[in-house]
């Protein structure tokens, strides 16, 4: 019995020998840094004075920061557009797949490549190329004789050409859809159309609720994704968030918060505002889950 147990703690000991590198992150990397940017957001710090502590200054400066609230605008618009018309976008092709078609490894890598290069500064600026004054997309418009515009440079349009570039995106939702599509038993599809049900029914009937699990993950994890966008927004408008703010996402304001005013105080504070609204939305996400998501169980 002796040996069983000094095994088991010579077990031990390796497996935490094993882990030690991965606490070292964690306390490190992630609780450390997390846990400062909690104290910072209640004090006046500017990266060279030491840190002042001021209260509740932060959180009151946030209730009358018109700029802020309209950052908090602009975020809310591209979340609540992009995020619905990419997973549409992300379902519609994975059906597309799903029937079955030569070449589909190729068709599923090529879908799912811009997941890996959307957030990267290569295609921010590829993406403010293609939608300036004299780019692509301008070019193709000159062939059916429209007149284009500067489509970065226009406030009223520079949010939609990011909008555009997040709908891009879906290869990832897209192979988990198609993943999800794959475990729904055919004989659902089978004894409803023997029953005379038409594909838009049995897209209902069959295919939304079997995969609402599937839906609801890629919409929560979509939702966090597009809080935190912050290269495309920071690289198409030069780090300004022009035209007129029309591109100031909530990271980038908190970046010019943090890094040109040097107010790290208040940034730390807008981070955990930040992390506050995302909670909250996928707070939401999971109390109404209760309502149309379905589990075999």
């Amino acid at each position: 019995m002796s040996t069983l147990g000094s095994a088991r703690k010579r077990d031990n000991k390796a497996a935490y020998l094993f882990l030690l590198p991965w606490f070292a992150g964690l306390v490190l990397i992630t609780a450390g840094p997390v846990t400062a940017s909690l104290v910072l957001g209640f004090t006046d710090y500017n990266l060279i004075q030491p840190p002042e502590f001021n209260g509740l200054e932060n959180i009151t400066r946030m209730l009358g920061d018109q700029r802020l609230h309209h950052a908090l605008g602009v975020t809310f618009k591209y979340v609540l557009i992009s995020v619905p018309l990419q997973l549409a976008a992300a379902l519609g092709l994975a059906m597309l797949l799903d029937r079955g078609m030569r070449g589909l490894a190729f068709y599923r890598s090529a879908f799912y490549l811009p997941s890996l290069l959307g957030s990267s500064v290569a295609i921010a600026v590829l993406w403010r190329q293609i939608f300036g004054a004299e780019g692509l997309f301008n070019q193709l418009l000159n062939l059916f004789g429209i007149t284009g515009r500067g489509w970065i440079s226009d406030p009223d349009t520079a949010l939609s050409t990011l909008i555009v570039l997040n709908v891009w995106t879906f290869g990832a939702p897209m192979v988990i859809f198609l993943a999800g599509l794959r475990q729904i038993p055919v004989m659902y599809y089978e004894a409803a159309q023997v029953d005379g049900a038409s594909r838009w029914l049995q897209f209902r009937r069959i295919t939304v609720p079997l995969l609402s699990p599937i839906i609801f993950f890629n919409l929560v994890l979509q939702i966090i994704h597009a809080f935190q966008s912050f290269t495309q927004a920071f690289v198409v408008s030069g780090g300004t968030g022009g035209p007129s703010d029309s591109t100031m996402f909530y990271t980038l304001y908190l970046y010019q918060r943090g890094f040109h005013n040097f107010d790290m105080g208040y940034a730390s504070a807008l981070a955990w505002l930040l992390l506050i609204i995302i909670a909250a939305f996928t707070a939401i996400n999971f109390w109404a889950a209760k309502k149309w998501v379905f589990y075999d169980d």
